[in-house]
Parts: C-alpha cells; sequence; structure tokens
C-alpha cells in the first residue's frame, strides 16, 4: 500500500489521535499499545501497517514518527494483568494508558480493530485494519510494535533460551519447545496456552 492510499484523518474534529497494539498474540512478555497525533501535513513513502515492514523499515520510520507527530506515547500492560483481566481489556488498557500519555489531548480517537471502550468522553471510532488505511494508526502500529521488540529483546537476554531476541514472544516451534524443556518464566501469560500436543509428543519421545 502506498501512502497516497493512507488518510491523513477520519474525521473534520482535530486533534485526532490514532491507536494500536503490538502482541496480542505472544505467549510471554506486555502488550504495548501507542497513540499518534501526526500533522495532516505528515507523509512518508513506507509509511503502513508496521506487519508489512522490515525491522528496519519499523526502526527508521520510528525515529522520524516521534521525531515529527505532534504527540506520540506508547505504554504496555505486563503478563499478570494480562492474565488477570485477559487479553482484550488489558490491550485496551494500554491504549487508554497511551492516550492518557499524550501531552496533547485529542478530540477524537480512532482505533485499529473493532473493540475499543470509551476513553472519558472523547469520541472515538473503531476500524478493522485501520492500520492499513490511516496514517496516524500506521504509526502508532509501528511505534507499538519496536518499543515492545526493544522490551523483549532485553528480557531476552535474562532467559536466552526462549528465542525471545527472534521470537519477541510469539508461538514459534522453538518457543514452545523452550516452554515443554525449561518451564514457564515470570513474563510467561500463564493464562494461555503455552504448549500444544504436538509440541509435548516431541519433547516426550526426544527425551
Amino acid at each position: 500500500m502506498k501512502i497516497t492510499e493512507l488518510k491523513s484523518c477520519f474525521g473534520t474534529v482535530k486533534p485526532e489521535a490514532g491507536c494500536d497494539e503490538a502482541g496480542r498474540g505472544c505467549l510471554s512478555g506486555p502488550v504495548f499499545a501507542a497513540a499518534v497525533i501526526l500533522p495532516d501535513s505528515f507523509e512518508h513513502s513506507v509509511l503502513n501497517d508496521s506487519k508489512q515492514l522490515t525491522e528496519k523499515q519499523r526502526k527508521e520510520l520510528r525515529k522520524i514518527i516521534e521525531n515529527e507527530a505532534i504527540a506520540w506515547s506508547v505504554a504496555s500492560v505486563d503478563n499478570k494483568e494480562i492474565d488477570r483481566i485477559n487479553i482484550l481489556n488489558a490491550s485496551i488498557l494500554a491504549m487508554h494508558k497511551a492516550l492518557s500519555g499524550l501531552k496533547v489531548q485529542p478530540e477524537f480517537i480512532i482505533v485499529d480493530g473493532n473493540r475499543f471502550k470509551q476513553y472519558g468522553n472523547i469520541a472515538h471510532k473503531t476500524i478493522i485494519k485501520g492500520d492499513e488505511k490511516y496514517k496516524s494508526i500506521a504509526a502508532a502500529s509501528i511505534l507499538a510494535k519496536t518499543h515492545r521488540d526493544e522490551f523483549m529483546e532485553k528480557i531476552a537476554k535474562i532467559h536466552p533460551q526462549y528465542g525471545w531476541e527472534q521470537n519477541k514472544g510469539y508461538p514459534t516451534k522453538k518457543h514452545r519447545f523452550a516452554i515443554a524443556r525449561y518451564g514457564t518464566t515470570p513474563f510467561h501469560r500463564l493464562s494461555y496456552k503455552l504448549l500444544d500436543t504436538q509440541t509435548e509428543i516431541k519433547f516426550q519421545t526426544d527425551n
């Protein structure tokens, strides 16, 4: 998707903040969320949903977004809170925390996906695949993703056997096999299905 296909804003109420999260499907680590208010003039040739970009592109865009945004904020909710309130509520809480961290209060909020809870008295709109349609949501997806990746790379040094520097906590075969072999860490989401049947069978066979 080219930048010309991304819209600057949803409506006429300004300032408008875009929100997105990263890490909902992970077996370990926090869920991160970002809120971004961009100037209408903001453009970049490769701005898109973070999942469509390379790691290098995301890192480059992160610097540009953080330098040129009217306001931006990143927040997280840890795995223990995810286990307590579930990942949907934790994702929305992280987005609310990110919105609270903005130095400029938005008058309207657009959110990637189809679920959100009212934030204060500010009107909002949920947009399925919003990170492929609106610049501010795409920017939020990039900040949430890069900040979360950075966190996972740091804790990978504490627990190197799980490969978090590469899989970032997602349910890869290596990650599941490491859980079967070494057990869980204080960063794992215990409310998630951490092992699948094939992993357990293979682990038992190898041992």
